[in-house]
């Protein structure tokens, strides 16, 4: 089992703290006329919007964050590593195609699916068999996480296309998908050094 280096802990641990201060931030900016219930943090990005360049910039790091700890997560199975890595190009762009204000938009529609889609996906890609594999690169518990950011991509559109709690529904699935790849370093730092997960 290869080694984790010590730095993918910074570069998973940041990401859901950028995307989570991004949207704070960006929502103090923006003031009332958001309502953080109902709207997309998406909606925060939009150009004219007074914390679009928060939220860009938060999107940007989420992107980056996520292809470094793709890059350094090498007990993790290739096809996983790959799709994580590719959720933080999504999350690039994102940041390049943004929502507008109001309405929809086919490209910034397109790349948010295919980020939700990638970053669900990854656990379960990255997973290995084996005595010395970390918990939480096991099939079950990636299973598992899968299972639970799929549930909460369909409970997003659910409430997206019932005008409900759409803005809640996405903060917990985003920040479920932004937490793991943290939760699954620190379980390859915490292993044995028979683990190989250790520097």
């Amino acid at each position: 089992m290869r080694s984790v280096p010590t730095w993918a802990l910074v570069s998973s641990g940041c990401a859901p703290l950028f995307l989570i201060l991004g949207w704070l931030v960006a929502a103090s900016l923006q003031g009332p006329p958001y309502d953080p219930a109902a709207q997309t943090i998406s909606v925060l990005a939009a150009p004219g919007n007074s914390g679009s360049w928060v939220m860009t910039a938060a999107f940007i790091a989420l992107g980056f964050c996520h292809l470094l700890t793709a890059w350094g997560l090498r007990p993790a199975a290739t096809a996983g590593r790959t799709a994580l890595a590719a959720g933080g190009v999504s999350a690039l762009a994102v940041a390049m195609f943004p929502a507008p204000s109001s309405g929809g938009s086919l490209s910034h529609g397109s790349v948010a699916a295919v980020a939700f889609t990638l970053l669900a996906a990854w656990p379960v890609l990255a997973a290995r068999a084996g005595t010395a594999v970390p918990w939480a690169l096991r099939p079950f518990p990636s299973l598992a996480a899968t299972a639970v950011m799929a549930a909460g991509a369909a409970w997003f559109l659910i409430e997206l296309h019932l005008h409900g709690v759409a803005g809640v529904a996405e903060r917990a699935v985003t920040t479920l998908q932004s937490v793991w790849p943290l939760v699954v370093v620190h379980s390859c730092l915490r292993g044995s050094p028979r683990d190989g997960c250790r520097r």
